[in-house]
């Protein structure tokens, strides 16, 4: 029978049951660390995975009270100011003053044509520059001489204000609505760009070696690889893409007038300037914001949030 208890050999290790006391602490500390990195890994998976859909009073609460009082207080302020008589009522029109040109916009039948003209051409262009920025992106990213060679261009026509490229592209083109979409381009497609330039230059190089060992080379590798792993750069280059679109596009509109061009909200804000009317200019300014805020609650926070919970990053509260 053998025996169980520790005896001491001759190079003088205790030796409990035939085996080593040292090996076997080993592996019991082994065994603890394992079960710690598996209980952290269990407690960063409770804290990422979405539970369950929150309850309609928390969600307005949460994400409808918050603007909603805002706004309020906005309203408030400026009526405060109207009556304080801060400034005459041809410089600062009360809210009541920008609502009657709502409605006479809405009873002429012309307010969702100034919308609709504006955002038309601001999609159109700002996707012909996510089809010629995305691609551009890719070549400067992976091609170093292309980089060398364009790099510093895209960074430079990026800082410019769109509004520069607004008397040459009339000048170039004439008063066409070509020249709506040229200025977009411009604006926006360096925004892309970079972005997607900043989004691969991100991505880990363990990522691209176990790619090439799987076989995703070239375009594969580009597609299933690349392109994944460079979203979250990418997403924002794309936000940022299009907020200089808008920009990009107010500035054409309001620096290029012509009857057979439309109007939208930027020649909209310019009548207001030219006859004097306040009332009309805060309506175009109010338009505008809201056009915006619109498309990025309901184009560019759902694909961001969506990207931040494929990877785990989006913590339900």
């Amino acid at each position: 029978m053998a025996s169980t208890e520790t005896a001491s050999d001759a190079s003088g290790k205790d030796v409990q049951g035939g085996k080593d006391v040292r090996d076997v602490k080993t592996v019991g500390a082994v065994k603890d660390s394992d079960d710690l990195a598996g209980l952290e890994a269990g407690l960063d998976a409770l804290d990422s995975v979405q539970t369950g859909r929150p309850p309609l009073g928390q969600v307005l609460v949460q994400k409808v009270l918050p603007p909603v009082v805002a706004i309020a207080l906005t309203l408030a302020v400026w009526q405060a100011l109207v009556w304080a008589e801060v400034a005459p009522p041809y410089k600062l029109p009360s809210p009541g003053a920008v609502w009657g040109e709502v409605e006479n916009a809405w009873l002429q039948g012309t307010l969702l044509d100034y919308i609709w003209t504006s955002v038309s051409r601001g999609l159109l262009g700002f996707l012909a520059a996510l089809a010629i920025g995305t691609p551009l992106g890719l070549l400067v990213a992976r091609v170093r001489i292309v980089r060398a060679a364009i790099g510093p261009i895209l960074s430079g026509l990026q800082s410019l204000p769109s509004v520069a490229w607004v008397p040459p592209a009339v000048v170039w083109l004439g008063l066409e609505p070509s020249v709506m979409y040229t200025v977009i381009l411009l604006g926006a497609v360096p925004s892309i760009a970079n972005g997607l330039v900043s989004g691969i230059d991100q991505v880990p190089p363990l990522f691209l070696r176990a790619g090439r060992t799987l076989g995703a080379t070239g375009l594969k590798g580009t597609w299933h690889i690349v392109m994944p792993a460079a979203l979250p750069g990418y997403v924002a280059g794309l936000k940022q893409g299009w907020a200089f679109s808008w920009r990009s596009l107010m500035a054409a509109e309001i620096i290029a007038k012509a009857p057979d061009i439309g109007t939208g909200l930027g020649q909209l804000l310019e009548a207001g300037r030219t006859n004097s009317s306040m009332s009309q200019v805060f309506l175009a300014i109010f338009l505008i914001l809201i056009v915006g805020i619109a498309i990025d609650l309901l184009i560019f926070s759902p694909l961001e949030r969506w990207v931040l919970r494929s990877r785990g990053l989006l913590v339900s509260r």
